[in-house]
C-alpha cells in the first residue's frame, strides 16, 4: 500500500495536469520557438465582440493542421464548439462578458502528428499539434498537446489580451478523440465530442473546478481516498448533516434539483477515487462530457468570469469634489441572462432612483458642506447564493463621489473643441438575430448635466423599461409572440437609433428511431415504441435565422445531455442499449439509470421510459421540450 505522503504528492501531480480521464485531456506545454509563420501570415479575426479586449474575457481559437483550403473547415468547427458552449451556463447568461477571437494561421500540411497512431506520418504544421502527448511512445493516443510557445505567440497578437484575461483553445483539424487541460486548451476540431471538451477545459483553467472522476486511468477504478478534507469546492468528507451544521461548501444547495440531474447531495465518488469522497451532484460537466454544470460548479464560475472584468465600466469623474449642479452616472456591464441592479445613497441614505444609471443632483436640495455620493452595483444573479460571493468585488461594485455644494461645475462652452452631441456609446451587439428571452442593451454619451434617454421599441411600438433603467431591455418582460420582430433603440433629442433583429422562435428537431417491434398510439399520451434490445435515435434540428443549433435529450427526468451523434462517428445517431456500450473505458447510452464507468450498476432497467428533446439555437432561444415513450420488453 503507498504512503499518505506518496497518495498526497501522486494527487498534487493529478490535479496539475487537471484532466485525463472521461474528458481524455492531459495538458503539457512542450518547449518552442518563434511565432508561427505561413505564406500569408495569421491573421486576426474578431468573431465576438462585446467591449474592448482589456475590458473582457478572451476566449482564443487557432487551428492547426487546416491548410489555406481547409480554412472553412476550422470555421465550422469553431461554430460548433462556440454554440455549444453558448448553450452551458453560466456562459449563456455571461456570454456579453466574453471577446472571441481566431488567430487563423493555415498549415503546410493537413492533419496532425501521430494521428492516429504512432507509426502515422509527421504533418508540416504551424502548431505542432501532436496525439500520444507529443507522439510518445508510453503516451496515452488522446492526449493532444500544442507547442505552448507558439500558441503564445499567436495569441499576443490579439490586441488588448495577455496571460490574465485569456483562455487558449487549440484545435486540431482531425476526428480522432483527444485534447488536452490547463493553461491551454487542445480538442479535436472534428469529432464528436470535442465540442463538450472546452467548456470543461474553461471549468479547470477558468473556476479551478477539479474532476469528479472516480478512476485515473481508463477502465480501472480508482482507489479509497484517504486525504484530509478536500479543498476543492465541490467535493467533501463531511456528512450532509455536517455540511448544514458547520454552513459548509454546498450547504446552501442541498436537497435542489440538479441542473445536470438528479438532486444535489453526497454522492460518492471523485478525485480519481471510486470511494471515501463526495460529490453534489450524481453527474456534471466536471465527470461527464454532455451534462450542464451543476448549481455548485456553476456559482464557481459565475464568480471566476466576472472577476475577469469590472461590473463599472465608467463613470462620472470622482478624482476631486463635484459640485451639487450636475448629474452623476455609472455605465455598468449587461450580462445577458439579467440587468444589474444600481442603488444610490447620500450619505448612506437611499434615494429613490430605481435602477437609475444617472442621478441629478440638483433635484436633491443638498446642504450646504461635503457629503458622501455612492452607486452601487451588484449582481442580483439566482446562480449565486453565498452572500460572501455576492459581496466580493466580482459581483459587487461602489463608486464614491464627495458632493460640496459651493462648487460649481464648468459648463462647456459652445464652439469648444471636443464632442458635444448625444450619441451611443456601446450596445449589444448588431449584425445577428437576438433571442426572445436575453437582455439587449444600449449605453450613451454623457454631459455634466444630462443622459440622454433612450427610447425601445418593439415592431414600431414603445415598450417599457424596468424602473428607470433605460439602457437595458429584458425581452423576457415583453412576452414577445413567436415569430421575427424589429427591435429599436432611439436616442432621445437625436435622430441616433440602433435596430436588430429578435428570433422569437426557438429552432425545431425531429427524432429518427431505428425500427422498433411495434409502435403503440394512444389518446392523450406521448406515443410507445417497444424494443427488446438496443435502438438508435437520430435529432435533426433546423432553424430559420440559420447558425449551429444544440440538440439535448434527457432520460426519465435527468439531467439534460447534449446530442452529438455518438463518440466514434458524429454523423451516426445515438445508441440506446440496456447495459450500455462501452468505449476506450466509458460507457454510454444506457437506457434508464445512466452509468459513465463500467463498474457503475448495469442492471438492465426494463419498462417503459419517457424521452425528451429540445433545442437551444445561436440566439439562446431554448425549445419547449417534447416526448416519446420506450419500453424495452425481455428478449
Amino acid at each position: 500500500m503507498t504512503s499518505q505522503r506518496t497518495r498526497v504528492r501522486r494527487a498534487a501531480t493529478r490535479l496539475a495536469v487537471l484532466c485525463l480521464l472521461a474528458a481524455g485531456l492531459v495538458g503539457t506545454v512542450p518547449a518552442a520557438a518563434e511565432t508561427p509563420t505561413t505564406a500569408d501570415g495569421p491573421a486576426v479575426v474578431a468573431v465576438q465582440t462585446t467591449g474592448p479586449a482589456d475590458r473582457r474575457f478572451n476566449l482564443v481559437f487557432m487551428g492547426d493542421g487546416y491548410t489555406a483550403a481547409e480554412m472553412p473547415a476550422f470555421r465550422a468547427d469553431l461554430a460548433r464548439h462556440l454554440s455549444t458552449l453558448w448553450s452551458v451556463e453560466p456562459f449563456a447568461s455571461y456570454r456579453s462578458y466574453v471577446n472571441v477571437w481566431a488567430v487563423e494561421v493555415p498549415s503546410a500540411e493537413s492533419g496532425v502528428d501521430c494521428d492516429p497512431g504512432l507509426t502515422s506520418p509527421a504533418r508540416d504544421t504551424a502548431l505542432d499539434m501532436a496525439f500520444w502527448g507529443g507522439c510518445n511512445p508510453n503516451g496515452v493516443q488522446r492526449l493532444l498537446t500544442v507547442d505552448g510557445r507558439k500558441a503564445a505567440a499567436l495569441a499576443d497578437l490579439v490586441p488588448g489580451t495577455s496571460r490574465a484575461n485569456r483562455q487558449i483553445v487549440a484545435l486540431a483539424h482531425s476526428s480522432t478523440y483527444g485534447g488536452a487541460g490547463g493553461s491551454y486548451a487542445t480538442a479535436s476540431g472534428g469529432n464528436a465530442l470535442s465540442s463538450l471538451i472546452t467548456p470543461h477545459e474553461i471549468g479547470h483553467s477558468l473556476g479551478g473546478l477539479q474532476d469528479e472522476y472516480d478512476y485515473y486511468a481508463r477502465g480501472v477504478p480508482g482507489e479509497a481516498y484517504e486525504g484530509p478534507e478536500p479543498s476543492s469546492v465541490h467535493h467533501t468528507l463531511l456528512t450532509e448533516e455536517q455540511l448544514r451544521e458547520q454552513h459548509a461548501k454546498w450547504w446552501r444547495w442541498l436537497g435542489e434539483e440538479s441542473e445536470s440531474g438528479g438532486t444535489i447531495g453526497r454522492h460518492e465518488g471523485g478525485l480519481y477515487s471510486t470511494e471515501g469522497v463526495w460529490r453534489p451532484s450524481r453527474h456534471s460537466l466536471m465527470k461527464t462530457l454532455g451534462y450542464a454544470f451543476d448549481q455548485v460548479e456553476r456559482e464557481v464560475m459565475v464568480r471566476a468570469m466576472a472577476a475577469k472584468v469590472d461590473l463599472v465600466q465608467d463613470h462620472a469623474p470622482n478624482a476631486v469634489p463635484i459640485g451639487a449642479d450636475r448629474t452623476a452616472w455609472v455605465d455598468t456591464l449587461h450580462p445577458v441572462g439579467g440587468a444589474l441592479d444600481v442603488t444610490w445613497r447620500l450619505d448612506g441614505r437611499a434615494l429613490d432612483t430605481r435602477g437609475a444609471r444617472t442621478v441629478d443632483l440638483r433635484g436633491l436640495r443638498i446642504a450646504p458642506g461635503e457629503h458622501t455620493l455612492t452607486a452601487t452595483v451588484v449582481d442580483p444573479t439566482p446562480f449565486v447564493r453565498d452572500p460572501a460571493v455576492r459581496a466580493s468585488e466580482a459581483l459587487t461594485r461602489t463608486v464614491r463621489w464627495t458632493v460640496d455644494p459651493s462648487l460649481a461645475t464648468p459648463r462647456k462652452r459652445a464652439g469648444t473643441p471636443g464632442p458635444t452631441g448625444s450619441a451611443f456609446t456601446g450596445h449589444t451587439p448588431l449584425g445577428q438575430p437576438v433571442g426572445a428571452r436575453s437582455v439587449v442593451h444600449a449605453d450613451t454619451t454623457h454631459t455634466v448635466d444630462a443622459t440622454p434617454a433612450v427610447q425601445w421599441l418593439l415592431d414600431g411600438r414603445p415598450v417599457p423599461t424596468h424602473g428607470r433603467n433605460d439602457r437595458d431591455l429584458d425581452l423576457r418582460s415583453l412576452r414577445i409572440a413567436p415569430g421575427t420582430h424589429l427591435l429599436t433603440a432611439r436616442l432621445a433629442g437625436s435622430d441616433e437609433e440602433l435596430t436588430w433583429t429578435v428570433d422569437a422562435r426557438p429552432a425545431t428537431v425531429e427524432y429518427e428511431l431505428s425500427e422498433p417491434l411495434r409502435t403503440v398510439r394512444r389518446p392523450g399520451r406521448p406515443v410507445e415504441y417497444v424494443y427488446d434490445g438496443a435502438f438508435t435515435m437520430r435529432l435533426a434540428a433546423q432553424d430559420d435565422q440559420g447558425g449551429v443549433v444544440v440538440s439535448q435529450f434527457r432520460v426519465d427526468g435527468d439531467g439534460w445531455y447534449t446530442y452529438y451523434g455518438w463518440p466514434t462517428d458524429a454523423g451516426a445517431p445515438f445508441r440506446f442499449s440496456p447495459g450500455g456500450t462501452v468505449i476506450d473505458g466509458l460507457v454510454y447510452g444506457k437506457l434508464g439509470r445512466s452509468r459513465a464507468v463500467p463498474w457503475d450498476d448495469a442492471t438492465p432497467e426494463y419498462g417503459t421510459h419517457t424521452v425528451e428533446y429540445r433545442t437551444v439555437d445561436a440566439a439562446g432561444n431554448v425549445s419547449g421540450a417534447h416526448r416519446f415513450l420506450v419500453t424495452l420488453v425481455e428478449p
